[in-house]
């Protein structure tokens, strides 16, 4: 089956095509709305001072420990395995807090 730019797709069964187009409405609305409340957020943050370069480096900074805390419940869990006991049990070893 082919399918060119033209055509539409048909509507789920049991929709008609104003459901459909509704339902399309609709969620358009809802997406305005959260780039309404997303542009009023970044205004905010900007009037306490905080800046986009600043925004997207700490950004950055939290991928890049989540990467590292990823690695190190990884190592901790094999680890854990070799020993045959529970990653729990290895934290005071290491002196980490279940927070951690």
């Amino acid at each position: 089956m082919t399918f060119c730019a033209t055509q539409r797709p048909s509507p789920k069964s049991g929709q008609s095509d104003g459901a459909s187009e509704d339902s399309l409405h609709l969620d358009i609305q809802k997406l305005k709305e959260k780039r309404d409340m997303l542009d009023k957020e970044i205004s905010q943050l900007i009037a306490e001072g905080y800046s986009v370069d600043e925004l997207e480096d700490h950004i950055s900074q939290l991928h890049e420990y989540n990467d590292i805390k990823d690695a190190g419940q990884m190592l901790l869990g094999k680890l854990a395995v070799i020993r045959g006991i529970t990653t729990k049990e290895l934290y005071p070893e290491f002196g980490l807090d279940m927070n951690d």
